[in-house]
């Protein structure tokens, strides 16, 4: 058999000890193409139930991968901070490696919002394939970080929307970052329930956006004297709650 190290792969479906299963076209191609998989080769899947389990490739056809499964494993690495992160939009593979770091930082959901300063501009048939792609973005991440729990992408939603659906039963600490904030995160206490993080597109939010989002209970945060970019003020305020609060 051969050896080719912790290869992860997700499958969209029902697994369990002795099943035969095909894998998806995507994780198929990869396997073959990218990864050079043969017959033989032991890899581990997941599909989103918080265990995984040891597989065995047993055929190999054109874009066609059969695998035998094997023993369940429990392996619960999700973070002890429940994290839902509110994110802006923002152009091309900035969304993207937002979307694949929160991931591997241990967040819960990922909503993509549309703010007034997105540069990035969707209509409903290319919102929805976003989506979907974003989706494809966070398996490849818990593929690659070894989480065994999916974290959802949510529908595009106007900022707006989005605030007047947020309801008490959605976090028991809302925070918004903002440059023009006096509040750092460690002046915070540490939360006792699950946390919704608000991050703005290119241009940050309007002082407007800013004022609606306090109205629905959040509290400005900001990370340091320094101004950071879109993709990487969420991701930088994800590793120091997970510092201060989480599993780091």
């Amino acid at each position: 058999m051969g050896s080719r190290g912790n290869i992860r792969m997700y499958f969209p479906g029902e697994l369990s000890p002795g099943r035969a299963c095909v894998l998806p076209p995507a994780q198929a191609h990869h396997a073959l193409r990218v990864l050079r998989l043969k017959a033989g080769d032991a890899v581990t899947l997941f599909n989103g139930d918080g265990a995984e389990y040891g597989a065995v490739i047993e055929s190999i056809a054109k874009n066609a991968l059969g695998v035998k499964v094997g023993e369940r494993r429990d392996a619960e690495r999700e973070s002890r901070l429940e994290i839902v992160l509110g994110q802006a939009l923002s152009s091309g593979e900035r969304m993207d490696y937002t979307v694949q770091k929160a991931v591997e930082l241990g967040v819960g959901a990922i909503h993509p919002l549309a703010a007034n300063r997105s540069v990035a501009r969707l209509d409903a048939e290319r919102a929805e394939k976003r989506v979907a792609h974003w989706q494809s973005v966070v398996i490849a991440a818990c593929e690659q970080c070894g989480r065994n729990r999916v974290p959802p992408v949510a529908p595009v939603a106007a900022l707006d929307t989005w605030l007047a659906q947020r309801g008490a039963r959605d976090a028991v600490l809302r925070l918004l970052l903002s440059p023009r904030a006096e509040t750092r995160l460690r002046d915070l206490p540490r939360p006792d329930g699950a946390v919704v993080l608000l991050a703005g597109p290119e241009g940050g939010f309007t002082r407007e956006e800013e004022i609606l989002a306090q109205a629905g209970g959040f509290t400005p945060v900001r990370l340091g004297p320094r101004v950071l970019r879109t993709e990487t003020a969420a991701i930088a305020a994800l590793a120091a709650m997970q510092a201060l609060w989480g599993d780091f």
